[in-house]
């Protein structure tokens, strides 16, 4: 009978997965993270704003 092991990787590894391999690697993901930073304080603003009740369909 085969046995499963639950494995966990720690800190060291999960970096090493997911680090860039080069140049154009890095741009493209410092570019992605840009983009979500900006999309999440986009979203985040506008769920305040329907919150106070401004909302920027109607502006």
């Amino acid at each position: 009978m085969a046995q499963i092991l639950d494995f966990v990787p720690n800190d060291a590894e999960v970096e090493s997965f997911t680090a860039p391999k080069n140049k154009k690697a890095a741009d493209d993901l410092a570019h992605k993270k840009d983009v979500k930073k900006r999309l999440e304080a986009y979203l985040e603003r506008t769920q305040l704003n329907r919150a106070i009740g401004e909302d920027e369909f109607w502006a």
